[in-house]
């Protein structure tokens, strides 16, 4: 066999191959993934975040608000990482 004759019956063993492979992915069902099931979760409600929007709704009047001051500060240890300080100081000698 000379070079010619070699590369012609290559090119069409590779276009046999091709057009079966063709034929094989047509007729391959596709499966379709089933959907998981949606879960539709309440969102955990936090006081604090409340509490912030009231502060922002009261405006100029917030700064002079116990409770705004209070949100304000658990506001800043959360973001901080601190550990949450107790709402009233503990009795002491009692």
């Amino acid at each position: 066999m000379d070079g010619k004759m070699l590369a012609r019956l290559g090119a069409v063993v590779f276009v046999a191959v091709a057009i079966t492979t063709t034929a094989i992915e047509m007729t391959r069902k596709e499966r379709t993934p089933e959907p998981d099931p949606v879960r539709l979760l309440e969102p955990v409600r936090d006081p604090l975040r409340d509490g912030q929007r009231r502060c922002q709704q009261l405006g100029q009047a917030a700064a002079s608000d116990p409770d705004c001051m209070r949100v304000w500060a658990e506001t800043r240890d959360r973001f901080l990482g601190r550990p949450a300080t107790p709402a009233s100081p503990p009795a002491e000698g009692r």
